[in-house]
């Protein structure tokens, strides 16, 4: 006899009602029989509906991703939708990546909205993240769906949700319509589709978008520039393959090496271990292309085409990786020098970044005196500052983790547009004898040398979470007086919305959501970050060290990342 925690079984037999398919039930009967560990790990919990949607593995029960768990999300969403436009033409675009059931799951969440009497815009085959932001702006929509899972393994998908500004939720929108989720039954999903609600989109946006893109991230390149520049591009079995090399096409760039093993789209993600363009090893088959084709740059992106890896050629005329703060400061400082040349500069622009991304960013806006916006992790709170900043005009932003967005006709991070802007920055720089990696190093004589660095540790289960709990207290509680030497000048402790100047001795209030981050400033200008992930048992730490000094800097700095990492008792 195989004993089932009694609490988990009463949860089982919720899925054993005639309310769920046949298969499902005998499914589940299955698990009861032969896997009690696979039964409790699918039905302890109810897969959370965070503050940007959900995402987790693919499967039966509450803890996972299936038709039911998207189903009652939808009826959540539908259901506060219609709340908050009532008496309206309720609007909502969906669109899905390459992920096994990707495309399944979003005919079923169009099902959902239509049989709520909401009009659906669904994308007929899979298109990137970006894309779908657009969309829903461009066709008027009150919110957008993405089904997508980012970069995570291929056993995993997501439900992305973004609001009528083409942003994702923000408070309060996120936590009343998890509200509304959390106050349903299963019974209560509408399923039965009104197919005269759902619309087909096939290539109207596409050209919109591409058009849209190629204006935003274009910048005065002559063509001379575009025919001498060679690009390697992969998708990385994503979305990225409908859209780059389209508005590359487009943009005039004719040279570009196109990685086939990766192109086409693939949720097994056959041939790396990781989709992710953080990850120096997902980029290996481009940086191959790229020495066989002798290209320039390597551009690759994550499967829904949100983060834009890059590598450049530096002065021995090898291929580096560029990390996510580098090319944010890359392309910072080459857009306010674009707008700057155009005039454009008049005290009523910012660019924005985040709490945990490079310093640097925050001194290039001060040069060309635009404002600078940090905000906490997450591109949502980039796409919020455009909205509650309507008087000045958004540049562009960044964040560590390899997102970037150019202008505000997309509110989300836009590897589409950021693919074609550094391509745009490489073309300049190499037609004037240079090239992208000496501009990162002009940037950083005049800015100073800086190196960020990120450790993340795992720590998983209960006890991992007490860990990361007990570090982050003593962190609090016994804050460092020193860090690799330099004496601490201020700490930040976003949990309470306050910052200590160790200086003055005085305690001010943070202009910042609360968030259980907290940063260490010291006098030589070094700032540590520690933030819990939020989706992930993981604690993670980020480094920031600089020096003007001229000689011997890149050991300088490796010295004062590995002495801090020591200090943090953390490798």
């Amino acid at each position: 006899m195989i004993y089932v925690d009694p609490k988990i079984l009463a949860r089982v037999n919720q899925w054993l009602t005639p309310f769920f398919d046949t298969k499902t039930q005998q499914n589940i009967k299955e698990m009861i029989a032969n896997d009690p560990e696979g039964l409790e790990d699918s039905f302890y919990k109810n897969l959370e509906f965070g503050t940007g949607g959900m995402r987790g593995i693919m499967g039966l029960g509450d803890n996972r991703i299936n038709k039911y768990t998207l189903g009652k999300n939808t009826q959540g969403l539908s259901n506060y939708l219609i709340k908050q436009f009532p008496n309206q033409e309720i609007k909502v675009a969906i669109a899905f990546d390459c992920r096994h059931n990707s495309k399944e799951f979003a005919k079923i969440v169009a099902d959902v909205f239509s049989a709520n009497g909401i009009k659906v815009f669904l994308f007929s085959e899979l298109r990137p993240t970006p894309e779908l932001s657009f969309a829903v702006k461009y066709l008027n929509c009150q919110a957008g769906i993405v089904l997508t899972a980012s970069h995570n393994p291929p056993e995993y998908n997501g439900y992305k949700v973004y609001w009528e500004d083409g942003g994702q939720l923000v408070p309060p929108q996120d936590g009343e319509i998890i509200a509304e989720i959390n106050s349903l039954k299963y019974e209560d999903i509408k399923f039965e589709a009104n197919e005269n609600l759902i619309q087909i989109i096939a290539t109207e946006v596409d050209e919109a978008f591409a058009k849209a893109s190629v204006e935003n991230g274009s910048f005065n390149t002559s063509q001379t520039a575009k025919d001498t520049i060679k690009i390697a591009f992969t998708s990385l079995h994503g979305t990225s393959i409908t859209m780059i090399p389209t508005v590359l096409e487009l943009a005039g760039y004719k040279n570009v090496a196109i990685v086939k093993e990766q192109a086409e789209p693939n949720g097994d993600f056959p041939t790396v271990k990781s989709p992710n363009p953080e990850e120096p090893a997902a980029l290996k088959m481009a940086l191959e292309l790229a020495e066989k084709e002798n290209a320039d740059i390597v551009i690759g992106t994550d499967p829904d085409c949100d983060r834009l890896g890059i590598a450049v050629r530096n002065e021995d005329n090898k291929m580096v990786l560029l990390n996510g703060n580098q090319t944010m400061v890359l392309m910072t400082h080459f857009l306010l020098e674009q707008w700057q040349n155009a005039g454009k500069i008049n005290g009523h622009q910012f660019v924005a970044s985040t709490i945990v991304s490079t310093p640097m960013v925050e001194k290039i806006a001060t040069h060309f005196n635009v404002k600078y916006i940090e905000g906490l992790t997450g591109f949502k709170w980039i796409a919020k500052m455009i909205n509650d900043f309507p008087a000045l005009d958004f540049i562009g932003g960044g964040e560590e983790s390899f997102g970037y967005l150019v202008g505000d006709f997309v509110r989300d991070k836009d590897a589409v547009t950021a693919a074609l802007l550094a391509c745009e920055i490489a073309a300049q720089k190499k037609s004037e004898n240079s090239s992208m990696f000496q501009y990162l190093n002009t940037l950083y004589n005049q800015f100073g040398n800086y190196r960020e660095h990120l450790i993340s540790i795992t720590k998983k289960g209960k006890q991992g979470a007490e860990e990361i709990s007990s570090i982050m207290k003593t962190l609090r509680e016994n804050p460092f007086k020193e860090i690799a030497g330099s004496k601490v000048v201020r700490m930040d402790d976003v949990s309470k919305n306050e910052t200590t100047d160790f200086v003055k001795q005085e305690k001010l209030s943070l202009n910042l959501p609360k968030s259980n981050v907290l940063i260490y400033y010291t006098e030589d200008g070094s700032k540590i970050a520690a933030r819990p992930s939020g989706t992930e048992p993981k604690i993670k730490f980020y480094i920031s060290v600089n020096t003007f000094e001229k000689e011997n800097f890149e050991k300088i700095l490796q010295k004062k990342i590995d002495t801090i990492a020591a200090q943090l008792n953390i490798s």
